[in-house]
């Protein structure tokens, strides 16, 4: 499959920063997850979604679990790896939820479109990206996402300004945290992993990069993964804290 591509401008200088003391080589490249990076929290959105939808949320979370334990694999990751068309991921889920609940998903409101009511863009944290690609970093965009919600998330983010490459799981059929999705974006960068630091907020996604060679941090919150990327690219802490007041 393809991949979505960015490419910005190319007259920008290229930062190399050493990493670690003795580092053989040079960080050049920052990759940042989608969900819960450059958004709010997946557990606000959840929440949000579950209250528009008028489910219970622990019901919510609990027909994802039984539909996973159906099906073999969660929902979410059939829909980010296009086997499963959002309406398919739906009936998923309403089959394991009690009787007449997702009654407005049944009647056929997109899952998206309630989904991404709940989902606003993390602007603080995006600031400090431009920030970096002011500063000559290339940035890169590997997220898990789906075939039908490309419009939407596009929507919210500056994604053309920021990135200059976008490996997308849905196109590529293979999603975090399989190494294959992390070797699909070196090629595409055309750099290697120990180039390149890595941002997510999910801990095997952050492993896997590691274990591919890629320095990883672990997004908690804006503030801490901002000082936390800063101290790794030798970024002065003061310029880091202005860029990222007020973070949630």
């Amino acid at each position: 499959m393809t991949s979505t591509h960015q490419t910005g401008p190319q007259a920008r200088p290229v930062r190399r920063v050493a990493v670690g003391e003795g580092s053989a080589m040079a960080v050049d490249t920052v990759v940042v997850d989608y969900g819960g990076v450059l958004t709010n929290p997946l557990v606000e959105t959840f929440a949000a979604f579950a209250e528009l939808a008028g489910i219970d949320a622990g019901d919510l979370a609990q027909a994802f679990l039984a539909a996973t334990e159906r099906h073999g694999e969660t929902p979410m990751a059939a829909l980010e790896t296009g086997t499963i068309t959002e309406r398919q991921m739906v009936d998923r889920i309403l089959a394991e939820l009690p009787e007449g609940a997702g009654r407005i998903l049944a009647d056929g409101q997109s899952f998206g479109e309630l989904w991404f009511r709940g989902r606003r863009a993390n602007e603080p944290f995006l600031a400090f990206l431009r920030a970096l690609r002011r500063d000559g970093y290339r940035l890169a965009l590997l997220t898990n996402n789906v075939r039908e919600w490309e419009p939407l998330w596009r929507a919210q983010l500056p994604v053309d300004e920021l990135f200059d490459v976008v490996v997308d799981s849905h196109r590529e059929g293979v999603r975090k945290p399989e190494p294959e999705i992390y070797r699909i974006l070196l090629d595409r960068l055309g750099t290697p992993a120990q180039r390149c630091l890595f941002v997510d907020d999910t801990e095997e996604n952050c492993r896997a990069a590691a274990e591919l060679g890629m320095r990883a941090v672990r997004f908690a919150d804006t503030d801490s993964a901002v000082r936390e990327i800063s101290a790794l690219l030798h970024r002065p802490v003061a310029v880091a804290a202005g860029v990222a007041g007020g973070a949630r």
